[in-house]
């Protein structure tokens, strides 16, 4: 490989940013195709799926066979509130490959005993941020029904750009959330992107339950990614 293209792959997969290392096989050049990045024809659709799925393969385009060596953050699940939607959510990610953490500064409620085995944060979300900033591969999930903890990090995943932001609540609940994200800043059309009541309508009653229907719609916006469909899985 060219030094300089390994260079580049590496600094992407150091920043947690998705990179694809694009080989032709004929010639046996090669290139980074970051997401994003403009690729024209049946390769470029060849890319945008490889990206979406993460999967790493051989493609026929344009007469010529490619290798599509994928590299793509793991998904990192950021939940704000160590409640017991919370519990049930932690073995349920885990299995279905993301690295969770859950962050609430009410240290009666984030302990080890409730959460063996889980980066947990008894900390406010500013200061835990701070130090891991959340970014496109990060999905966040604020559960805690208190403003003075949840506002900031719905705020912070909106400006990172996460693939996912959900807001526990009803609809009128999120309709004052939408007046205190106005008020500190954020757009309306980024406001549009929170999944709120969060998690799939599948009619889910008990915490395990809604961890179920959250964890269900955070992987159908990681997997919607560049498909034409928004983040709430809709058409755009």
């Amino acid at each position: 490989m060219d030094p300089f293209v390994l260079k580049t792959l590496n600094a992407e997969r150091r920043a947690r940013r998705a990179a694809i290392l694009v080989t032709d096989l004929g010639d046996g050049r090669d290139r980074v195709v970051r997401e994003g990045d403009a690729v024209a024809g049946a390769l470029g659709e060849a890319i945008a799926k490889a990206f979406r799925s993460g999967s790493s393969g051989l493609v026929e385009a344009e007469g010529l066979t490619f290798f599509l060596n994928v590299h793509v953050p793991r998904p990192r699940l950021v939940v704000i509130g160590a409640v017991h939607i919370s519990q049930a959510l932690a073995p349920m990610a885990k299995i279905a490959g993301y690295d969770m953490e859950i962050i609430d500064p009410r240290t009666a409620f984030a302990t080890d005993d409730r959460f063996p085995d889980v980066a947990l944060h008894a900390e406010w979300p500013e200061d835990v941020l701070k130090r891991q900033p959340l970014d496109g591969y990060t999905a966040l999930a604020a559960v805690t029904h208190d403003p003075k903890i949840d506002d900031f990090a719905v705020k912070a995943a909106l400006d990172a750009g996460c693939f996912y932001v959900g807001a526990l609540g009803s609809r009128k609940t999120h309709a004052k959330r939408v007046e205190r994200l106005l008020a500190l800043g954020a757009g309306a059309e980024a406001i549009e992107r929170i999944h709120a009541p969060i998690g799939l309508n599948i009619g889910a009653a008990s915490p395990a339950e809604i961890a179920v229907a959250v964890l269900a719609e955070v992987i159908q916006a990681l997997r919607s990614r560049g498909s034409g469909r928004d983040a709430k899985g809709e058409a755009a």
